[in-house]
């Protein structure tokens, strides 16, 4: 799915100054592949078997050789846009606190008391945190972890604090996003190559508008391959965004392993000058897959960030943050703003790429069906899969 670009679209909420006034090389090189009616094509028909998707065992084996040594996105910078703050994470299964000290930086932490491992920070909303303080018995911890101070201290005699931090993942803001791994050993380079092409949009500086977190009871990998594809988008998005878009025309490369795409109106890049980030933002939108997990869309005004968060085989929480570029100044920006949540959110992505995932998960667990099919407009998907296997090690 490709969310849409919208020519000649304009609101006051664009007006706020961009970041970057041009496209990175990467970029403009798939625009003008675009304009020159460039597509996305494999060389054939490519087969996938069904058992990645639905087999347990596959589960667990992705949880213990990708999840758990991968660098993962945990959101954007926007997701803390203060210092001295903290906000609990639990999407992937790991009880984390996202924190930034009083210098900014961010700090990926257990969310478990050293003393007796209760939780420290509850909910899902960011928290002041000059002290991170224990509910049970107001152990306090600065922003980085350290403890800071605990009652009583003289009941533990010899006690060590410096020794009595709160667990430590390693952890990368880059490009406007926070990416965390639970491998002391992770490689973080892959992510921050993406910097340059996501500083051209601005991402350290949006405002986080909304959120929501979707259950979809489908494999977190038939949520991602719709990202990886054009070939549903006049069938599935036919109600919604299938107007803005000429059919399976996509271009795309690779920044390390992460998919960069683009799609757009190929007439109305005919007519721009390619080379203005601001006229090219509104012809063409850029898709990124954040191998492994993530998809960043690039709408013509603002940016929606997924990331899946595998629960279970059949099981995926799929959280959807959307990035604008300041806060809505007026009741004219806030119902342009939540006309394009409401149109991609509840829209596009809930009642027809999720749904669908939810409807393909149904039918390949039934069992009725051996592999998956791929066409020349799918290779995406299967070099996605082929990806997960390196990684695996197979």
């Amino acid at each position: 799915m490709l969310a849409p670009a919208r020519p000649g679209a304009h609101s006051a909420a664009m007006d706020a100054p961009l970041k970057s006034t041009r496209p990175t090389p990467g970029q403009l090189a798939l625009a003008e592949l675009l304009a020159s009616g460039g597509e996305m094509l494999g060389e054939g028909i490519a087969r996938l078997p069904a058992s990645p998707y639905i087999d347990d065992d596959r589960f667990v084996t992705e949880q213990d050789r990708l999840f758990a040594r991968a660098p993962l996105v945990l959101g954007p910078s926007a997701m803390l846009p203060s210092p001295r703050t903290a906000v609990a994470h639990d999407g992937y299964g790991v009880p984390l606190i996202v924190s930034r000290d009083g210098n900014g930086q961010v700090h990926v932490l257990a969310n478990a008391c050293r003393h007796r491992g209760t939780r420290l920070v509850e909910g899902s909303e960011v928290v002041p945190a000059a002290r991170i303080v224990c509910p049970y018995h107001a152990w306090a911890y600065r922003p980085d972890g350290a403890l800071a101070g605990l009652p009583r201290a003289d009941c533990f005699p010899g006690l060590d604090k410096a020794a009595m931090s709160l667990r430590a993942f390693p952890a990368v803001e880059s490009g406007g996003l926070i990416w965390f791994s639970r491998d002391p050993q992770a490689d973080f380079a892959p992510a921050q190559a993406l910097a340059e092409d996501l500083d051209a949009f601005g991402l350290a500086h949006l405002h986080l508008y909304r959120r929501r977190s979707h259950e979809v009871a489908g494999n977190w990998k038939l949520i991602v391959d719709a990202f990886l594809e054009s070939y549903h988008v006049q069938r599935l998005h036919a109600a919604t965004i299938a107007s803005f878009f000429a059919d399976g025309i996509t271009v795309a490369d690779r920044i390390g392993p992460h998919q960069r795409a683009a799609v757009g109106r190929t007439d109305y890049l005919g007519r721009i000058d390619r080379g203005d980030w601001r006229q090219l933002r509104k012809a063409v939108t850029y898709t990124y897959h954040l191998f492994p997990n993530a998809i960043l869309i690039m709408s013509p005004d603002y940016l929606n960030l997924l990331t899946c968060w595998p629960q279970a085989a059949g099981r995926t929480i799929v959280e959807d943050i959307m990035l604008i570029p300041q806060p809505p100044r007026t009741a004219e920006e806030e119902e342009h703003w939540d006309k394009s949540w409401t149109l991609l959110d509840a829209g596009t992505f809930a009642a027809e790429d999720f749904r669908a995932a939810a409807l393909c998960h149904q039918g390949l667990a039934s069992g009725l069906v051996d592999e998956v099919t791929l066409g020349t407009l799918e290779h995406g998907v299967a070099e996605f899969h082929a990806m997960i296997e390196r990684a695996l090690g197979r």
